[in-house]
């Protein structure tokens, strides 16, 4: 369709750079002034400094035991979500993803050999996991459980007792627990989250973070992963990683040379995230619009910049969210992902990706309803 010469409004990817969002200084300022120090091969797990701060940073989440050799500087959380799988599970291994789940994490189960197994989250319940069904699902041939928090494709933050609870299955099962926390930084409304690993410092934890969202460096594939509990019960795993890390030489060392003053510098995020600023005041454009429009609902998102929306299939003459999804691409030029895309099939469900500027969300907001208006039956 761009090819042609049609705009396509992308609300699929979150990708804020391409949105007008801008690197933060401290940011810009590191990669000058130490960028010589990028050109020779570093540690396989990571430069020394970053791998330091990193530590650091996660202690004060809450992390207990930790040391900078337990940290792995990678090409973005989605290089390490490939090592830990390749890690840790065998073939016809089974770990507990989320439903919805982020489909990175359901695919590298799937190259790693396993068996990916989905428990579900509720909508009715702000998106936390339905315990019941954790508990349900587990096997003799379970080896994990992941948990994304904050959420995407729901922007949901979990509550204390949720996790409480996840942690303690993963005790009385043997579980290990995966934690993929990127969106840490990026909590609204006051709200507090809570490290996986800090809440059960006596279950083995791989914590993973990174700066692309919060600091506007998507392009740097900037992540890493942190090992945590008791000494030793992960050893065999992190070996592993190690050989994995070792046989790409090292990870971007660009990127590392501002791991860290980003992590020192909360307020160019935090500003995105209060009103007025252009996380919050996206999210209410969107939210705003949405709440106009009947026979969609929605669970306000408390992180990030997503929201999962549905649409009441009675109201409507669409075969399922893969079609809705094309139609309003085609008649409207507006580009969503299908709830399908993210391991979610019990109703017509649709992210967005809210990181334009509020009136061009607002905008989109209108075209949907336009666009549904169409479709009613």
């Amino acid at each position: 369709m761009e090819s042609e010469g049609t705009n396509v409004l992308k609300l699929n990817t979150g990708n804020p750079g391409r949105f007008g969002f801008k690197l933060p200084n401290p940011v810009r300022q590191a990669l000058a002034l130490h960028i010589d120090e990028a050109v020779p091969y570093c540690d396989v797990r990571g430069m020394k400094d970053a791998r330091n701060v990193i530590c650091t940073y996660h202690i004060g989440r809450g992390l207990q035991g930790i040391m900078p050799n337990d940290v792995f500087i990678c090409n973005g959380v989605s290089e390490a979500a490939s090592m830990i799988m390749d890690a840790l599970i065998g073939n016809g291994d089974e770990i507990l993803l989320p439903s919805p789940c982020y489909s990175l994490w359901s695919n590298n189960a799937y190259l790693a050999g396993g068996k990916p197994v989905f428990y579900r989250c509720d909508p009715l319940d702000a998106w936390n996991p339905d315990l019941n069904d954790i508990e349900s699902k587990i096997t003799e041939r379970t080896k994990a459980i992941l948990v994304i928090n904050p959420n995407n494709p729901t922007g949901a933050v979990y509550s204390h007792e949720t996790l409480v609870a996840i942690t303690d299955v993963a005790r009385r099962h043997n579980l290990v627990l995966l934690a993929d926390e990127i969106y840490d930084r990026l909590v609204m409304d006051g709200l507090r989250h809570e490290s996986l690993g800090a809440i059960a410092p006596d279950v083995p934890c791989v914590t993973f973070n990174g700066l692309s969202k919060s600091h506007i460096v998507c392009g740097f594939r900037c992540g890493w992963m942190v090992f945590s509990g008791p000494k030793g019960e992960l050893d065999e795993v992190k070996n592993g990683v190690m050989k994995l890390a070792s046989m790409r030489l090292c990870g971007n060392a660009l990127t590392q040379l501002v791991i860290p003053a980003a992590l020192v510098d909360s307020e160019s995020t935090q500003e995105m995230l209060v009103p007025g600023g252009r996380l919050y005041e996206q999210r209410k454009a969107t939210c705003e619009g949405l709440s106009k429009i009947d026979g969609v609902s929605f669970v306000e998102n408390k992180a990030a910049f997503y929201i999962f929306p549905s649409i009441d299939k009675s109201k409507f003459d669409f075969k399922d969210a893969t079609d809705f999804a094309m139609q309003f691409l085609h008649e409207y030029h507006v580009l969503v992902i299908p709830g399908t895309g993210f391991d979610w099939d019990e109703d017509i469900r649709f992210r967005i990706v809210m990181l334009p500027e509020p009136s061009v969300l607002s905008k989109a907001m209108n075209d949907l309803r336009l666009f549904l208006d169409g479709h009613r039956v």
